[in-house]
Parts: structure tokens; C-alpha cells; sequence
């Protein structure tokens, strides 16, 4: 009796360590890890071992550390399907990323990500980092390229360039491609998205599809999540039909962008600036687009909720980037008390850690 307990417990004690060892290997390889060499080509030579091209990923840190994705290949893995050749990795990038990466075997191409939310200023500046060599351009003269509206005109003749048209996604390019061809393929990528039925439905809103698209780009730089998306969008409408400005302080960001003096804080300056753009001093829409536009923030503009909210303000308890929304001045007014309280606490935290 006391030899089958001793065999339990060592059946118990291998499970558990079993099970350990297959979360740590599990979490490791889905972990993201950053690195310093999105911008470099990685050369795995033919013939490379698999623990030649994952021991050279780990120096190269691209990788964390070799263990976790050495026995997941030994286990799991099938390095017989790994390329030879040149190689270019995001960041942050996941161990699981790079094995995917490696089967591809997309030799020479560089990997253009462009987030939900850039701006026109910081699209040029990427496409400038990322293609230094093609012909050499910085990103002012990108910039100067994104003022052709012939792409677009057929769908928008009221652009006078194309911020709000080029889709923000993943894209990979040879090394070789011109920025023009760059802007030409993500406002492509941009006229794939957009339905045609959503022309329509525009005009049942009294909206153009100018308007439809730079409603979607202050919804976008407002909210990250796609299920509050269509509140911030009836925010917006339902401020609109009661002519109260917008309020939104992300044009006041995108004024000082546009005026090249953006330095990361939104000053009190900035949200007295005269400029058309500047929803807290002027009403309606602002001119044109402020951002790039995802699917989700164009379907938020196009069918905004049914609610009778005209304020809101970030959720502190969350902090996740979430928000409240109010349809009552005084309701909002306690909201932003309670979140200024906060945002103080977070700068008197930010002065006391500068200190140290």
C-alpha cells in the first residue's frame, strides 16, 4: 500500500512538473518580445542546422532565448519547412512569429506596419526609415507625394491630400519599392474596404463620403475599442445635430503636427489656435481627415448607436483606454472631476519618479 502511494505521489509530482514545464514553454513562445533589428535583413545561410538559426536569432536578439523555441521544435515544430536567405522581423514579435516568418522564406522584403490612428506626418516618417535608399528621400519630400489627390479624387473631390485614404495595415514591399508605389498600394488597400453600399448609406446620414471618412478618423484617434466606437460616433452626431463643438483635443494634436511644433503635450496654446481644424473653437467637422481610418471606425461612422450621450470622459477605474459617456452636463462634470483627481495623481507620480 505505501509503494503505490509513493508511485502516486511521483506520478503527481512528473504531472505537475509536466505541465510547468508546457506552460512555461507555452507562454514563452507567445510572449512578444522587442528587439532593435526591424529594420535589418537577417541572413540565414543555406544549410543553416535549426540550432544554427535559432542560436543566431537569440544573438541577433530577435529572439529572447533559444530553450523554449528549440523544444518546441523538437516536439512540435518542423524545421525542414525553414528558408534560407535574407529575413526581416517585426517588433515586438513572438517566437511563434518568427518560425511562420522563417517557413515563408520572403526573401529581401520589408515589412511596413502602419497602426489605426497615424497621420499622414507619421506615415512619410516610417515609409522614410523603413525604404532610406529608394531613391534617398526624407520624410518631407514623402510628405509632398501624399498631396496627389489623383488617387482619389473620383471618391472624395473635396481632398486636397490623401490623409484618411491610405489603410492602415501590415504591408510588405521589396526592398527596391519607390514611396509612390508605397501610398499607391495602401490607398488602394483603402478603396478595397469601403463598400459600395456605404455611398448610399452615407447619403442617408446627409453625409459625403468625404465627411464619412473624417468622422471615422476622429472616432478612430478617440477610441481603441471597436465595441464603444459607434457611441463615440453618436457623441459626435448627436453634438453636431445641437451645434455644441466636438471638443475632440486630437485635431488640436494634429494642428500642431501640420504646424511641425507637435512635442508630445497638448499645451493650452494649442487648444486656442486659430485654424479650422480646432473642433473646441469651431463647430462642425473639421476639413478633412486626421488620421488613417480602420474598417471598424469607418462602420462606427457610417452606423453610429442610438443614445442621447453628448459628453464623455477616459474610465480611471479602468484605465484601459475605455470610457464613460453622459447624456447630463452635470453628470459630466462629476465624471471629469473624478478624472482630473486622477490625472494629477498620475503627474505628481510622474514628478516624484523624475525625481528619483
Amino acid at each position: 500500500m505505501r509503494f503505490f502511494k509513493y508511485l502516486l505521489a511521483v506520478f503527481i509530482i512528473l504531472l505537475v512538473a509536466v505541465g510547468g514545464v508546457s506552460y512555461w514553454i507555452y507562454s514563452s513562445l507567445n510572449k512578444p518580445h522587442e528587439h532593435a533589428k526591424a529594420n535589418i535583413f537577417i541572413q540565414i545561410p543555406k544549410g543553416s542546422t535549426p540550432n544554427e538559426i535559432i542560436s543566431k536569432l537569440s544573438a541577433e536578439g530577435i529572439l529572447a532565448g533559444e530553450m523554449p523555441t528549440l523544444v518546441y521544435l523538437r516536439t512540435f515544430g518542423d524545421a525542414g519547412k525553414f528558408q534560407a536567405g535574407e529575413f526581416q522581423f517585426e517588433s515586438p514579435i513572438t517566437p511563434l512569429q518568427v518560425l511562420k516568418e522563417l517557413e515563408k522564406g520572403e526573401e529581401r522584403t520589408i515589412k511596413l506596419t502602419i497602426p489605426e490612428g497615424f497621420t499622414r506626418f507619421d506615415i512619410a516618417k516610417r515609409i522614410a526609415e523603413k525604404f532610406p535608399n529608394n531613391p534617398p528621400v526624407d520624410d518631407k519630400a514623402i510628405l509632398a507625394l501624399m498631396d496627389d489627390v489623383s488617387l482619389i479624387k473620383d471618391f472624395d473631390s473635396q481632398a486636397k491630400n490623401l490623409e484618411g485614404y491610405m489603410y492602415p495595415s501590415t504591408y510588405s514591399f521589396p526592398k527596391e519599392t519607390a514611396p509612390k508605389q508605397i501610398i499607391k498600394a495602401m490607398v488602394e488597400q483603402f478603396r478595397k474596404i469601403w463598400q459600395p453600399e456605404w455611398n448610399e448609406r452615407a447619403r442617408a446620414l446627409g453625409r459625403t463620403p468625404h465627411e464619412i471618412v473624417t468622422i471615422g478618423s476622429l472616432i478612430e484617434t478617440e477610441s481603441k475599442f471597436d465595441e464603444e466606437r459607434a457611441i463615440v460616433a453618436s457623441v459626435i452626431y448627436n453634438r453636431l445635430a445641437k451645434n455644441i463643438p466636438l471638443g475632440i483635443d486630437q485635431t488640436a494634436v494634429y494642428i500642431a503636427k501640420m504646424q511641425n511644433r507637435w512635442d508630445g503635450t497638448i499645451n493650452k496654446s494649442d487648444l486656442e489656435v486659430d485654424s479650422p481644424y480646432n473642433t473646441r473653437r469651431f463647430g462642425g467637422i473639421p476639413p478633412g481627415a486626421i488620421s488613417s481610418v480602420s474598417e471598424s471606425a469607418l462602420k462606427a461612422a457610417l452606423y453610429p448607436a442610438n443614445s442621447d450621450y453628448i459628453f464623455y470622459v477616459l474610465n480611471v477605474e479602468k484605465n484601459d483606454g475605455s470610457h464613460h459617456f453622459y447624456a447630463s452636463a452635470a453628470d459630466f462634470e462629476r465624471g471629469k472631476a473624478v478624472y482630473q483627481r486622477w490625472l494629477e495623481e498620475q503627474r505628481a507620480k510622474q514628478r516624484e519618479s523624475n525625481k528619483n
